[in-house]
């Protein structure tokens, strides 16, 4: 890990407002997952954040923007992020995202296949394309005619679009996560 957790108490008054911000975000949206310290420090990605604030705050405002907007099944974001952070090895993201996708519903055997980087069986409709979508996004491809025509079909144009932004966002997390070398909760000695 590059970069330490930061202490509320440490935190300049603009900084610590922006801490208990994600804070209550993550408390409301992610309760089940590990998400501050022993003292109260955020984990995962908002280290980075604070650490680089003008950096951070125009990525946590699109991430919010994102969550605030949300029109997507759960279970679909789901597997369309565990499909990026298993694609990056983001430790800390299929972490969040393991418990995020079980709470959501999707089955044991499909989150553990999904955090490997396998092709699940066991997705709905839904959820395969927003997994093949992700898969060839994060591959560096460009999303073929046939799958974007039936994920319209199947989600909508402006769902279609969410998941393009969701994927986008999730991969920037990823690469966060990666360059600062942040592991889960567990792994933090």
């Amino acid at each position: 890990m590059r970069l330490q957790p930061l202490p509320p108490d440490t935190l300049s008054s603009e900084a610590r407002s922006v801490h208990d911000e994600i804070a209550n975000l993550v408390g409301r949206s992610q309760s089940q997952v590990k998400m501050t310290d022993t003292q109260g420090a955020l984990l995962g990605p908002f280290p980075a954040m604070l650490h680089y604030p003008k950096f951070g705050i125009p990525a946590l405002s699109f991430l919010k923007t994102l969550d605030m907007h949300a029109t997507l099944d759960k279970s679909v974001r789901e597997v369309a992020i565990l499909t990026v952070g298993a694609s990056f090895g983001a430790r800390f993201e299929i972490y969040a995202h393991e418990i995020m996708a079980e709470a959501f519903g999707l089955s044991a055997d499909v989150v553990a296949s999904l955090a490997a980087g396998n092709h699940p069986h066991g997705l709905n409709e839904q959820q395969a394309i927003a997994h093949n979508i992700a898969r060839v996004l994060v591959s560096g491809h460009v999303v073929p005619d046939s799958t974007y025509k039936r994920a319209v079909q199947l989600l909508g144009q402006d769902a279609v679009a969410e998941l393009f932004f969701l994927i986008g966002g999730y991969c920037l997390i990823a690469i966060i996560l990666n360059g600062f070398d942040i592991p889960a909760p567990e792994l933090v000695s």
